[in-house]
């Protein structure tokens, strides 16, 4: 499989993962058991009061959840990046870099010699470089149409990377945002803590005892263009600081919206977690290179 292409469908797997996070939100149960916090506090269930210790408890563990997020600014390793189209299996090194709320990056280095293919996310645009064809694209997120029309937003994507808990449209986690997840009590050792928006609907699977996330499942219903469905399982908890960061990251994509992009699954193992600052936030791209537009990405990576 070219490099190439391995550039393309990266930026496609994540690029849809996120769909579907744009400003406001809307609030449902993901099922009868499972209750909105905002409405418990409001003391009314399906007519039924509830009590405020009720409410309370589920509040409280969804703010236990947020506040498993790391208190490190950057997220630096170098990483094994896995990709598996369906057709093709593929296995190269890479590293991975988050500057939070400024930049995303991923960069593959086939054999740990040279840079073949970097993305890169920053709240404005998506960069991608294929350094062996001297080729990239750069984009905001509203010039593609797939994704302006679902509002894709930076900082739900950052959330997905950063295992952590997110409401699309806000930029961070507060009070008041919490209200917005609903819980619910599986017994043992999983809670499930969700939220609608949309065509969106979101489901966080977490640990009961320590309420890391172990999971988050994405859906998306597309009606006429097509329904996408993510699963990004988190495994491999490392400390770093006072927190537990996943030092592996598994993305299942399942989606009939573009061609040949079903059952896709991107899978990052970081070697190692280090909070290291000092280093470029933002790629320059030399006048040699040629840009190709989004849609010719889009097109190709369908033609695989």
């Amino acid at each position: 499989m070219k490099l190439k292409n391995i550039a393309f469908i990266m930026f496609s797997a994540v690029m849809i993962a996120v769909v579907g996070s744009s400003c406001g939100t809307k609030k449902t149960a993901v099922a009868d058991t499972a209750v909105s916090a905002s409405d418990k506090v409001k003391g009314r269930v399906d007519g039924k009061k509830e009590s405020n210790a009720a409410a309370l408890e589920q509040l409280n563990y969804v703010r236990r959840v947020s506040d498993n997020a790391v208190y490190a600014d950057n997220i630096v390793s170098k990483i094994k990046f896995s990709l598996n189209t369906g057709k093709n299996d593929i296995t190269v090194a890479g590293s991975l870099r988050m500057k939070k709320d400024e930049v995303i990056r991923i960069q593959i280095t086939p054999l740990g010699i040279m840079e073949a293919g970097r993305l890169e996310f920053t709240k404005d645009y998506v960069l991608l470089v294929d350094r062996i064809h001297k080729e990239y694209v750069k984009a905001s997120y509203s010039d593609v149409d797939f994704l302006q029309k679902n509002g894709l937003d930076f900082y739900a994507l950052q959330a997905l990377f950063w295992n952590q808990l997110f409401v699309p449209g806000e930029q961070k986690m507060t009070d008041s945002s919490l209200k917005n997840f609903s819980v619910k009590l599986l017994g043992g050792e999983a809670t499930d803590v969700s939220l609608t928006h949309g065509k969106m609907s979101y489901v966080w699977s977490t640990d009961s005892k320590s309420a890391l996330i172990n999971s988050v499942t994405a859906k998306y219903a597309g009606g006429t263009n097509g329904n996408t469905s993510v699963n990004c399982k988190y495994s491999s908890f490392r400390n770093m600081g006072a927190k537990r960061f996943p030092t592996d990251i598994l993305l299942t994509l399942s989606t009939n919206a573009i061609k040949n992009a079903n059952k896709m699954s991107l899978r990052l193992q970081l070697n190692t977690l280090a909070n290291e600052s000092g280093w470029e936030t933002k790629t320059a791209v030399s006048s040699k290179y040629t840009q190709v537009s989004v849609q010719e990405l889009l097109n190709k990576l369908g033609g695989l």
